[in-house]
């Protein structure tokens, strides 16, 4: 394994003069151990998978390789306009932006500005792509595997395929999240588009089952190549690992006593579902108004980019985000990543945290843990060979009350703050019950009332979860507050929910955007109402019959009720009989002779020939 220190000149094979100057440029003196093993490799025309941890550099590591093959092919013959050598598939519309914007570090370059990049990432029609493609060309394509597959799939005007022939580089970034996310059908159909003769690099956090299986099917003979900067951790060297352990209500307590405390310059906080992001932006923004709070989700389309430009650009941040996030993502200046409770699974802790101490630099994480989850710490040892230390959180007395008191109002003065701190907490707990980790980390152990007092609720939500018991430590607004009398600040939504209040008041049916929830107990006028016309249907129904009956009898002509014919039970019985006779005979079990006897097709036979 060639040590860290390597040069960027000291590789065996030579780097070209305009790759130099641009990585000097960006002040990476020495290659890290992940592109010291993988260049020469690519560069050696192998196919390479490799493992390294997340905050590596993997992404030089395949972009250096990319462009001296390029390089390299062009000194004997020019690349045209629309003619693709190196395409880039990457798990999420960040990670692509992102290689993207490195790659053009390098495409400012006089002497590389000839190789033009496309990004093909969806959240616009596909026939953007295809008359960018078509007008501007693109020799190195940097994409989501979903957009992709669908150029490759299009027929008539593009014909992307034959525009991939002669395809120097293909990129699996982040392959074991591609895979996570379901795109092992989309990528298998990417590669029978491309040609055989190319050079793969595969480039993964983790190698699983399922990446073992990608490599088999989409490299060839790979090299192995496994990048551990400790062999006791799969997370970066000078990362520190915490977690504090805190009672359930006081869990957003603990957490802005933790971001008072600490100098934090810009910080990540994973929450487990888009719902809480939404409403937890909110919330912070009013409880930590010295930070600038952002939100990012799955769910968001055009506003993500525009997000996470301002977070890099912010000089002091908290960004709430999902799983979205995890991977691949490179943000300066990252000193702290929060959790506000562990990831879905295992793996994803790693990721999250990768977050900070990237490229050498410091970084610091944290993760609130209820006590019924102390043993996901040792979990998270075993599983993942991470370390972790406990802090100690002192929280001032009354902070609970003061805190509560805040997000109440926050809902009392917009009832769409209270519609989403009722969605964040209920998605929550469905989160929670799908949890990889369920032996340690179970639904059953949670008292309901504490984790919904955390959130701020004004009440405790209908679902099947919430206990009746669970009433009991649930710390509700002093006052008991009628939320049916919530005003939004939106004007259109208030008269929206007044309709909705007018139908409920008359017809006792609450409309729903999915289905209508039926009040349990209707006003007495509107049920004997209906008991009534129920009871007029069943009258007629008879009377209905009583003619029908009185015209058979009177032998007048009645419209036959077209039924399917019913069997009796001898005929049931004989049918049995028969296919029983069947199976026997096909197990040679009786003789042929024995079946026709016991049919009786014999006996037929003989009538036929009578006749």
């Amino acid at each position: 394994m060639p040590r860290p220190s390597v040069k960027w000149t000291d590789l065996s094979t030579p780097l070209s003069e305009p790759v130099l100057e641009v990585i000097a440029g960006l002040g990476f003196e020495k290659m890290t151990p992940v592109q010291a093993a993988t260049i020469p490799l690519l560069l050696g025309y192998k196919d390479v998978a490799a493992e390294a941890v997340t905050g590596s550099g993997k992404t030089l590591a395949f972009l250096v390789p990319l462009l001296e093959l390029l390089l390299k092919r062009k000194r004997n013959e020019a690349w045209k306009k629309h003619e693709i050598g190196a395409i880039i598939v990457s798990p999420t519309r960040e990670l692509a932006t992102q290689i993207h914007d490195v790659l053009s570090e390098f495409l400012c370059h006089e002497e590389l500005s000839c190789f033009r990049q496309k990004m093909l990432i969806g959240g616009n029609a596909v026939e953007e792509d295809v008359l960018a493609i078509l007008k501007e060309g693109a020799n190195i394509l940097v994409a989501t595997p979903g957009r992709l597959q669908d150029l490759f799939e299009r027929k008539g005007d593009l014909s992307l395929a034959a525009k991939v022939k002669s395809l120097e580089l293909l990129v699996l970034d982040e392959a074991d999240r591609l895979l996570d996310m379901g795109f092992e059908a989309t990528i298998n159909t990417i590669l029978a588009y491309l040609p055989r003769q190319r050079r793969t690099g595969l480039f993964s956090a983790t190698q699983t089952k399922e990446v073992k299986d990608l490599m088999r099917a989409g490299l060839r003979n790979p090299v192995l190549v496994s990048v551990r900067e400790k062999a006791t951790t799969s997370t970066p060297k000078l990362l520190q690992n915490y977690y504090i352990v805190v009672e359930p209500e006081q869990r957003l307590v603990a957490l802005l006593e933790f971001i008072n405390t600490q100098s934090i310059k810009k910080a990540m906080i994973f929450f487990p579902t888009c719902a809480c992001v939404e409403y937890w932006s909110i919330a912070l923004a009013q409880l930590v108004p010295s930070m600038q709070v952002l939100a990012l989700h799955g769910k968001m389309r055009t506003e993500r980019f525009r997000i996470l430009k301002s977070f890099r650009e912010a000089g002091s941040a908290l960004l709430l985000c999902t799983d979205v996030l995890a991977r691949g993502v490179d943000i300066p200046e990252v000193d702290w990543v929060l959790q506000w409770e562990p990831p879905s699974n295992a793996a994803a802790f790693v990721h999250r945290v990768g977050r900070t101490a990237r490229q050498g630099s410091e970084g610091n994480a944290l993760i609130m843990l209820l006590p019924t989850e102390d043993a996901y710490v040792d979990f998270l040892t075993r599983n993942q060979k991470v370390s972790l230390k406990q802090l100690d959180l002192e929280l001032p007395e009354g902070k609970l009350a003061v805190t509560l008191e805040t997000l109440h109002q926050l809902q009392k003065t917009d009832r769409a703050t209270f519609d989403k701190a009722n969605r964040a907490f209920v998605s929550h707990v469905q989160a929670y019950s799908k949890h990889e980790c369920n032996l340690i980390l179970r639904l059953k152990d949670l008292d309901l009332g504490r984790v919904a007092t955390s959130y701020g609720l004004l009440q405790l939500p209908r679902m099947p979860e919430m206990k009746p018991h669970f009433k009991e430590s649930f710390l509700g607004p002093e006052q008991t507050v009628d939320v049916f009398t919530l005003v939004y600040k939106d004007k259109q939504k208030q008269a929206s929910f007044e309709n909705k209040l007018k139908t409920y008041a008359e017809t006792g049916e609450w409309k729903g955007k999915k289905k209508l929830i039926k009040k349990k107990s209707v006003p007495w006028e509107l049920a004997n109402k209906e008991r009534e016309e129920r009871k007029e249907i069943r009258k007629k129904r008879r009377e209905k019959k009583q003619t029908r009956k009185a015209a058979i009898e009177a032998g007048d002509a009645v419209p036959v009720k077209k039924k399917r014919a019913k069997f009796s039970q001898e005929e049931l019985e004989e049918l049995a009989n028969d296919i029983r006779l069947l199976k026997q005979v096909k197990k040679k079990r009786i003789t042929e002779e024995e079946y026709e006897d016991k049919m009786g097709i014999k006996e037929t036979d003989a009538l036929m020939d009578s006749d």
